[in-house]
This record gives C-alpha cells, structure tokens and sequence, in this order.
C-alpha cells in the first residue's frame, strides 16, 4: 500500500500529469482510497448518522425488539457524549415499533455504529404468547452518515486550474487591454467556468469561484443521494433466520454473541442497557 501511494504522489509531480485527464483522476480517488485505507479512517467515519430499526420476522415480539434496540443505542449514545434526536417512529398499540429512526449527534458516530448495521436477533419467552412460549425474533439495523453540503465544499486552491484572457466586447481604445476574463477549471472533475463581465479580473474571479461551487454543489448532492442509495443497499439484507450478525438470549440460558466476531456478554440486560463498547471495539479491530 506504502509504495503505491508512493508511486501516484510522484507521478502527480510529474509535468505531464495532467495530459491524460481521466486517468489522473482515477489515479487521485485510487490515492484518497488508499490513505484512508492507511490512517483508517472511512470517507464519512467523523461524521454523526442516522441510525434506523425495522422490525423483521417475529410479529408482536419483532416489534417490541425493536424498541429495545433503539432504546440500546440511545442509551449508548448517552454514555458516549452523543446527541439524539427522534425523526420518525410507526408504534403499534402495544408500544412497539414497526420501525423508528434516530439522529445521533456526536463526534466519529457514523464511523462506531456503522459495524450495527445488520439483522439482530433475540430469543425470549415472549410476553405476547399466552402459552408462553420461546419465541425467536429479527429486527434489521441500517446506519447511514449525516452529509453536510459544508463538509464536501472545500475546494483545495491545488485542484484549480486558472486562465486570464481579454474580455470581449465593443469601446474605445483603451477598453479591454487588460486580462480580465477569468476560466476556472476543477481538475478532478474536469468542471470549467467563465467569467467576464466584471471590470476587474478580481472581481470576475470571484464570480467564476460562485459559479464553480455551484456547479460542485449540484454534481455533490448527486453523487451523495447515490452513495447513500449505495449504502442503503448494503445495510439491507434478509431480515430473518441465518443473516443475524448478532445474537440476543434471554431463555433458556442468558447471552449475547455477536456472530462475527465471537465475543459473548452473559448479561445481556447490560449489553440492552448501552453497554456496547465490546462489541464495537471487536468489530474495529478487524478492520
């Protein structure tokens, strides 16, 4: 990894780096990848999220799950400093939730809770069941990063190209001798704006940066609703028997096993009450 990011940071000094335009940007997201790779660090991992419950298979008990999965992490986020916010919940009459979606606030969130996301599962003797019977339920968690427009307008002066050229138009001898026309052009996106009408090549460079961020701005918010679907699709998955990454006894023994990893808690009423770390730091230790 150390000799590729050596390799793309010398080729990027290299005179003729920008001469093939589309491999020079393939080569910028393959770096960026890669250093993020390196310090381990995901692209949205400082990032607060948005944390969803939906209930699976299990009826009644599915429903009540998910409200003791939703009280977990907000339970946990308070222990972590984190804010959180309701945004949408579907109760059923017996205080359960078809599903409920929270807004976690805080310092790397997205980048902890991202390892939840995945089907849960919980075996209890359910207190819908008059027989009182075991009954094993799912409810499915999805984690999707908070975007701030603000957080991915930065423009590094390094990825602009500037040109100055003579504004057009008609006057008399002295008019439009000086370079005042601007164009700038985005170098990873290949984005070209122009500027002109301004007196002062100042001034229309200032214009030409307005037009710049607003064109990212739009290319932004569209490659976001894609991740995010992106993101969407990877968090979904069978919301039932075989795909839980994780696992909630209460009958007839008392355990919490997350599935890919191996680690076990034999006091799950901890683990529902916010104790999460464990798990969380098992998870990141894989990565």
């Amino acid at each position: 990894m150390d000799r590729r990011i050596q390799e793309i940071e010398d080729a990027m000094l290299r005179p003729d780096f920008w001469n093939d335009s589309k491999k020079a940007q393939e080569m910028i997201r393959e770096l960026r990848v890669l250093k993020n790779e390196k310090e381990g660090i995901g692209k949205y991992d400082r990032l607060s999220a948005t944390l969803s419950v939906l209930a699976g298979a299990g009826g009644d008990d599915a429903e009540d799950f998910t409200g003791m999965l939703a009280r977990m992490y907000q339970a946990y986020a308070e222990k972590k400093g984190w804010r959180t916010a309701l945004l949408e919940a579907h109760e059923n009459d017996l205080g359960g939730y078809r599903n409920i979606t929270i807004e976690i606030s805080g310092k790397s969130v997205y980048g902890t809770l991202k390892y939840e996301a995945g089907v849960h599962r919980l075996v209890r003797l359910s207190p819908f069941n008059a027989a009182g019977k075991r009954q094993t339920s799912f409810a499915l968690v999805e984690v999707l990063p908070v975007i701030q427009e603000a957080q991915l307008l930065d423009v590094p002066s390094d990825d602009l190209e500037i040109s100055f050229a003579r504004a057009g138009g008609a006057g008399g001898q002295n008019v439009n001798k000086r370079e005042t026309a601007v164009r700038i052009t985005h170098r990873p996106t290949g984005i070209s704006v122009h500027a002109s009408n301004e007196r002062s090549q100042l001034a229309n460079r200032e214009k030409a940066l307005i037009l710049l961020r607003g064109k990212l701005a739009r290319r932004l918010e569209q490659e976001q609703k894609q991740e995010l679907k992106d993101l969407s699709v990877a968090n979904t998955t069978a919301n039932e028997w075989g795909s839980q990454i994780r696992s909630y006894v209460l009958h007839p023994y008392k355990l919490v096993k997350d599935h890919r990893t191996n680690v076990e808690s034999h006091n799950p009423d901890e683990v529902l009450q916010g104790s999460l770390d464990t798990f969380v730091d098992a998870m990141k230790s894989l990565r």
